[in-house]
């Protein structure tokens, strides 16, 4: 095991109506105005906007609004959100929904101590040297950014979506009802398993320190629960257990719990995916890493075999002795998996063709100036067209 510093600051309140309890908890960390940022409509139908209003009301928490976030969110409404903040301060930012909401939360956070552009942090030019404090109530179990430090922005003018990662916009605290859950599609629902799921996987399939990684264990053990979950969620009725199991995996699969003490290769699979949604704004986050993994998967496996047995073997319950088999057969039964989601295997399901393809690499890999990740191997252009083409 490395040596390693390890934070994980938010506070987590689950549970059964955790939400009613907005504004106390924002009146005892002493906050008076917010900036509410949420997305395009859906808590105003489910009813999850008045009863936070209300609370806020009672408790004297005075706010404002930015709204209409959508999933894979231009930069435009981070620039948005700092001017309203310039004009008019507030004391925290409240995120209500998912990772998209949150990460312009972030970013609108870090900028409003910048006097340069936010993209500014996600392009590598420049780090945050403060945030203002931010609190989630999660509506969406899937990215995982309200316990993570990640924060991702898109450029909608270049086809740009990238991240980068700060501890100082880690979320104060973070609300998580898993009954929010139960206004979400299915759709939404599998792309955001898929999406838990992955942020283990990343870390495990990331460079061993040793044989014997507990972080390994918890990735592994973390991904055999979400996969449990949501076969019973896939079951009906939508109970509560199965949904706490999912949001509460959220949290802890994105927090560095399931690489903490180990070698922290960059990720490929994610970089792969924003070059895809990047190019295609519409193409949702989840589907797409689930898409990539398969294509990924079966690229790289060769070259690290037990890996790939041992996930297979301890995730599916999978009893077969040889590595080998083992492997590929894991890879078939998690497409089997994303199929009983109800989500896509193939990139021509998100509307990606073969045309496609030059252009996303040329995204992925900055006109061929740059690689994705160094374990097992650097991934070129080549290797990335490759990956693609195996996702078709």
């Amino acid at each position: 095991m490395i040596d390693f510093q390890f934070i994980s600051p938010t506070k987590i309140f689950f549970g059964h109506k955790k939400e009613n309890e907005i504004g106390k908890i924002l009146r005892d960390y002493g906050y008076h105005k917010v900036l509410m940022v949420y997305g395009q409509g859906s808590i105003k139908k489910t009813g999850l906007y008045d009863a936070i209003v209300s609370r806020l009301k009672e408790n004297g928490i005075e706010y404002m609004e930015l709204s209409g976030i959508p999933a894979n969110p231009d930069v435009s409404f981070v620039r948005k959100g700092v001017a309203i903040l310039k004009k008019e301060p507030v004391d925290a930012l409240l995120a209500i929904g998912g990772g998209s909401v949150i990460d312009v939360a972030k970013s609108i956070g870090d900028s409003y101590f910048y006097d340069g552009d936010p993209l500014d942090f996600n392009l590598g030019k420049a780090t945050p040297k403060a945030c203002l404090p931010i609190g989630v109530v999660l509506t969406i179990a899937a990215a995982g950014s309200e316990t993570s430090p990640s924060c991702v922005i898109s450029d909608y003018t270049t086809g740009f979506k990238g991240g980068f990662n700060s501890d100082l916009h880690r979320c104060q605290f973070a609300i998580e009802d898993p009954e929010l859950l139960l206004t979400l599609p299915p759709y939404q629902m599998g792309a955001g398993i898929i999406d838990i799921m992955m942020h283990s996987m990343e870390r495990y399939f990331d460079a061993p320190s040793d044989s014997n990684q507990l972080c390994d264990a918890f990735a592994l053990a973390l991904c055999r629960n979400v996969y449990l979950a949501a076969l019973h969620w896939l079951k009906g009725p939508k109970g509560y257990d199965s949904l706490a199991q999912i949001m509460l995996a959220s949290s802890l699969s994105h927090n560095d719990l399931t690489n903490i003490g180990k070698t922290k290769a960059p990720w490929q699979v994610h970089p792969l995916e924003m070059a895809i949604s990047g190019y295609n704004p519409k193409i949702t986050h989840g589907a797409g890493c689930g898409v990539i993994y398969l294509g990924w998967a079966k690229y790289i496996y060769p070259q690290e075999t037990q890996r790939f047995a041992r996930f297979a073997r301890e995730v599916f319950a999978l009893i077969e002795p040889n590595d080998e088999k083992a492997a590929i057969i894991g890879i078939t039964e998690m497409e089997r998996f994303y199929r009983q989601l109800g989500m896509p295997v193939r990139l021509n399901e998100l509307g990606v063709t073969l045309n496609d393809l030059p252009s996303i690499v040329k995204l992925a890999s900055g006109n061929g100036t740059r690689v994705i990740g160094t374990y097992p191997q650097s991934l070129e252009a080549k290797d990335m067209e490759a990956i693609y083409r195996l996702c078709l």
